[in-house]
């Protein structure tokens, strides 16, 4: 799948937004992935314009356990959780759950 850039993603968001066309056909035309779109939507619809920009954050044990616990307590999904707190995809929590089931919560500060 291509990289898109910050412009990129938000034009897209805006273009789904406004109503005009859905997701699948926006996606189709800027040739992402229909789940990355909807991901880029609810990122945009919880943090706004700063959700697309770039960061590459080194999480603590601390705000891995907050947001395993919220996701516990509130019953979001995998991508909802990843949205909510603004990560760039769903697939930390799944590595910081598996990682906690097979080896418990100390295994969260060694990655």
């Amino acid at each position: 799948m291509a990289k898109f850039s910050k412009e990129e993603k938000l034009e897209a968001v805006k273009q789904y937004l406004e109503g005009s066309e859905g997701l699948g056909s926006i996606s189709k035309e800027i040739g992402a992935n229909k789940r990355s779109l909807q991901y880029w939507v609810k990122r945009y619809e919880y943090h706004g314009e700063r959700a697309f920009i770039k960061s590459y954050p080194n999480y603590s044990v601390d705000f891995k356990l907050d947001v395993l616990t919220y996701m516990n307590e509130h019953g979001t999904s995998f991508f909802e959780t990843a949205a909510f707190f603004n990560l760039s995809s769903h697939t930390p929590l799944l590595d910081w759950q598996n990682r906690v089931k097979t080896l418990g919560w100390a295994a969260l500060q060694f990655f």
